[in-house]
């Protein structure tokens, strides 16, 4: 059987980095979102790209419709990123649980019905099922199966899904892997809670001053190596439902504003960090999926800053840059 990848969220920016990695890579692939603009996907792909990604209008909530495009498009292979992130779940907590909660007990039956044709699922839990770093052994990395310790109603989602993905496995035998990310950033990555190193990055690059809200330590995941380790899970063959952390460079803002300044000294003086400290603790122990994958990209801060300041020059030298989620300049 010829493997097929649905990916859900594939408007987002860990989807739009998903689904250049699987079209690069010559895989046949289905993106599934509300959102039919391919504003972030256009970032990233070319056209004739674009033009490879079967794109399904869908909404996570409807059970029927899920199933019928897993089964009606072949699908092997289940990627399930979509989600309302933090700000949203605060906003609308019905919405987000209907989204996040339900919609994955929809991809996790859609597995289940299509169990002879569906042969792997990744999904995105996320670092905030974890609590803040004094809630731990200091010291210490925060292993896989620490204490879930989540302090908002998105974390709180995405325990749930983790519950969910053991119970399809021990009762329906889903096989499937989650994974937690933290702070992921680059191209794309314009919305949510920790989001305000992406928007540091795409002003100094623009010129424009940026006040972050964010300050303290976070790990920080470039967004090609997250969307990577969301592929190869999907194809791992393990039996069962491990939920793993993902790991990048655990750093302080102020750090990602001086290797902003290093990489663009015109923008020295632009961008100050928050003071604001997310409460999840910040360094994670990657062991258990580095024993299921292998050695995973793990792209250095560096690299991926002076990545994402080369695409979003190129960007702007095209006239293309998306610049909607900053503040208005004061130009």
């Amino acid at each position: 059987m010829e493997s097929r990848y649905l990916v859900t969220g594939a408007e987002g920016c860990i989807g739009s980095w998903t689904l250049k990695n699987l079209v690069q890579a010559g895989k046949p692939v289905v993106g599934f979102d509300m959102d039919t603009r391919h504003r972030r996907p256009r970032q990233l792909l070319t056209a004739d790209e674009l033009a490879q990604v079967v794109f399904v209008q869908g909404d996570l909530r409807d059970t029927e419709q899920v199933l019928r495009v897993v089964a009606d498009h072949r699908i092997t292979h289940i990627i399930h990123l979509g989600a309302l992130q933090v700000p949203f779940c605060r906003a609308d907590p019905v919405l987000g649980a209907q989204v996040n909660v339900v919609g994955t007990v929809n991809i996790f039956e859609a597995a289940r019905r299509c169990a002879g044709q569906v042969q792997g699922l990744s999904y995105a839990s996320s670092a905030a099922v974890i609590g803040p770093e004094e809630a731990y052994e200091l010291g210490r990395p925060i292993p896989d199966n620490a204490p879930l310790m989540p302090r908002t109603l998105y974390g709180v989602y995405k325990q749930a899904n983790e519950g969910t993905a053991q119970v399809y496995w021990l009762e329906n035998g889903v096989r499937s892997v989650g994974l937690r990310p933290w702070t992921v950033y680059g191209v794309g990555r314009d919305q949510g809670m920790t989001s305000d190193p992406t928007r540091a990055i795409k002003a100094a690059v623009l010129g424009r001053p940026y006040r972050m809200t964010l300050g303290g330590v976070m790990d920080m995941q470039y967004a090609d190596d997250v969307a990577r380790a969301f592929i190869a899970s999907a194809e791992a063959t393990a039996d069962g439902a491990p939920v793993f952390n993902l790991r990048g460079v655990a750093v302080g803002m102020d750090e990602v504003v001086a290797e902003i300044e290093r990489q663009l000294p015109e923008a020295r003086g632009l961008i100050q960090p928050g003071t604001s400290v997310v409460p999840i603790a910040p360094y994670m122990d990657d062991s258990g999926l580095r024993a299921l994958l292998g050695e995973l990209p793990r792209t250095d801060l560096a690299t991926g800053i002076a990545e994402t300041v080369r695409l979003f020059q190129a960007l702007l030298s095209r006239g293309e840059l998306d610049t909607s989620d900053l503040p208005p300049s004061e130009a």
